[in-house]
């Protein structure tokens, strides 16, 4: 057997050392290009901006809740539709992960085609999907659950997928042996180890598709972020803050309800 001696060792955790270091300076060199590139060290510019934004924040203080009983309805349309973009995303992205994933699907060209699909829904950002859809079924909640559904799918099935991909073979393989068939094999070899982050995951994405939903409403897809931006556009600012914090709130209870719900299905 060859023995490798101390020096070599040494000088082989040099060459490791010089090369992760290489690395870490690349990558630093790239975000400091990039930070200056967008102005991020123009001291003189922001600067300037922060009289602008001490000003409005002064005209934000105190905030306006006179109207915040017609906020109610919003606020619904809101969580309603945060809650029906998950689920419509979580409907469509197992079968999609199930195709997507090398050990479920059927054949090379349908994992390919399935990947795609993912990749392309979840590189269009949830807003130009608003815009969209706004544009083809009109105002309201609708196109703002088939948005916030859509681009979901992306990232949730990749996420399934990823999952799948990692499920440990034997309970799959002592499946086959009893000679199930390939639905039998995913739907009792599969889906039970998955399921546990599938839920997870599907939790975490109506935590932020509630986030984007607020944002939904500025491109007139209904809920409290149509009320933020009409505020903005009437200069309201006090108002504008009252509808933050309002956000902020409903924010903040669900972040609690699905760290509840987490622990649930742990």
């Amino acid at each position: 057997m060859m023995q490798i001696t101390y020096s070599e060792l040494l000088r082989q955790r040099n060459r490791q050392i010089r090369r992760q270091s290489l690395q870490i300076g690349l990558v630093a060199a790239i975000i400091l290009v990039c930070s200056y590139y967008v102005g991020l060290f123009d001291g003189t510019r922001l600067a300037d901006g922060v009289p602008s934004m001490g000003s409005l924040i002064g005209e934000m203080i105190p905030p306006d809740f006179s109207d915040a009983r017609d906020w109610v309805a919003p606020l619904m349309d809101t969580l309603a539709m945060s809650v029906a973009g998950t689920a419509l995303a979580v409907l469509f992205s197992i079968p999609l992960a199930l195709l997507a994933a090398r050990n479920t699907t059927p054949h090379p060209v349908v994992y390919h085609v399935a990947r795609a699909i993912l990749n392309g829904l979840r590189s269009v950002p949830e807003l130009i999907m608003g815009i969209i859809f706004v544009a083809a079924v009109g105002f309201g909640a609708l196109p703002g659950v088939l948005a916030l559904g859509l681009h979901s799918i992306g990232m949730v099935g990749k996420f399934f997928a990823e999952s799948i991909e990692h499920v440990d073979e034997a309970p799959v393989e002592a499946t086959q042996a009893a000679g199930a068939t390939r639905l039998q094999v995913i739907v009792h070899g599969v889906l039970p180890q998955v399921l546990p982050q599938m839920a997870d995951v599907s939790i975490y994405r109506w935590e932020y598709n509630f986030r984007a939903s607020t944002v939904m409403g500025m491109v007139g897809a209904g809920g409290i972020g149509f009320e933020l931006m009409g505020s903005l556009r009437l200069m309201q600012y006090q108002e504008v803050l009252a509808i933050l914090l309002v956000i902020l709130l409903m924010v903040t209870a669900v972040d609690g309800l699905s760290s509840l719900l987490r622990r649930r299905f742990k």
